[in-house]
């Protein structure tokens, strides 16, 4: 029997379904054995690489987020304030000049990265309790307490070091306290966040004594800094610390964190802060008035904006907030840009 050969209409139809079937499979075959020498299709690679782009752009964003860059300015203010009393100068002397940039880099960025890794780590616990934490970077899971270690170590050394090759060793012992004292207000069993009064007096002694003493120590020996802008530091950034506590007393007392706040009441801490702060002030003013660090006839800047520095701070504690402590640091920038305006004009000392 001869089978008849398959032509006319039928054939034609084969022919037309014949290739629809294996464009089809070649299209499967294709994207699935193309040569690795090719690359992989262009649509491919766009959408298989942008998850990763923007989850490696979402890490570094809140890398950056973690080191809190709204701080930097309190080590830059202070250490700025510092050189400014020991040069008598707006500017440091170009010979200083690049010392001054390296020392910006360490206060800002690095010291802070450094403190606040090692902080964020110990602080997860009461940070998932605490509405104000929960988008931040450990508590959604974006960042790992592996990443905090890393990138704690990693600002540590590079701190340490820059100090060492490229400011002096005053400088590097200084920024080695505070890297303790970060360490030690963070870290059980130390933890000086749970021991009230002893958090106070660390973040008092880094930011209103160290931070100013690291600006001077640029241009002259750390053994004739004023005693008494010490003095002054200590009262002013133990002021600015105790509403700090306030902020999170709730997710701290769920955590089992014993802060000041915990421990004294917020009524309390609110209260002492503002003795601190009016007692800062009453002394500068006296200091003023005696001429103990710079001899003037009038101070009427300085006794006028007094009353207006205790009042902005009171009703600032009264619901403190960071955006409201930092509006507190500008009104003090006045009386002290008054000051250094005529601690330049008297002169050398």
């Amino acid at each position: 029997m001869v089978l008849p050969h398959p032509t006319g209409r039928r054939r034609a139809t084969r022919v037309r379904a014949l290739p629809r079937a294996a464009t089809r499979r070649a299209g499967t075959r294709t994207a699935t054995l193309r040569h690795p020498a090719a690359g992989p299709p262009a649509g491919r690679t766009e959408t298989s690489h942008r998850p990763a782009v923007h989850r490696r752009a979402a890490r570094t964003w809140a890398l950056l987020r973690l080191t809190r860059p709204w701080f930097w300015p309190l080590g830059w203010a202070a250490a700025y304030a510092g050189s400014v009393l020991a040069t008598r100068t707006w500017l440091p002397p170009t010979a200083a000049l690049p010392r001054s940039l390296v020392a910006l880099v360490v206060l800002g960025p690095l010291l802070w990265t450094a403190v606040l890794t090692v902080n964020d780590r110990h602080d997860l616990p009461s940070d998932r309790r605490n509405p104000r934490k929960a988008t931040a970077p450990l508590v959604i899971g974006l960042l790992t307490e592996a990443d905090l270690l890393r990138w704690h170590v990693g600002a540590t050394v590079a701190a340490l070091a820059l100090t060492v090759t490229a400011i002096g060793p005053a400088f590097a012992l200084g920024t080695a306290l505070v890297l303790l004292l970060g360490w030690a207000y963070s870290t059980p069993p130390v933890r000086l966040k749970t021991r009230p009064g002893l958090d106070v007096a660390a973040n008092a002694l880094a930011v209103g004594v160290l931070a100013p003493l690291a600006g001077w120590s640029l241009h002259r020996p750390v053994t004739s800094y004023p005693v008494l802008v010490a003095v002054l530091g200590l009262l002013l950034v133990a002021a600015l610390y105790l509403p700090t506590t306030v902020l999170d007393v709730d997710a701290d007392t769920a955590a089992g964190d014993t802060t000041a706040a915990v421990r004294w009441g917020t009524r309390r801490c609110r209260r002492a802060g503002l003795a601190l702060w009016a007692a800062a002030t009453g002394v500068w003013l006296v200091c003023c008035h005696l001429g103990v660090l710079v001899r003037r006839d009038s101070w009427t800047l300085q006794d006028l904006w007094a009353s207006v520095l205790i009042a902005g701070y009171a009703v600032a504690v009264r619901r403190p907030s960071i955006p409201r402590l930092a509006g507190v640091c500008l009104l003090f920038a006045v009386p002290a840009g008054d000051f250094l305006t005529w601690w330049i004009a008297a002169g050398p000392a």
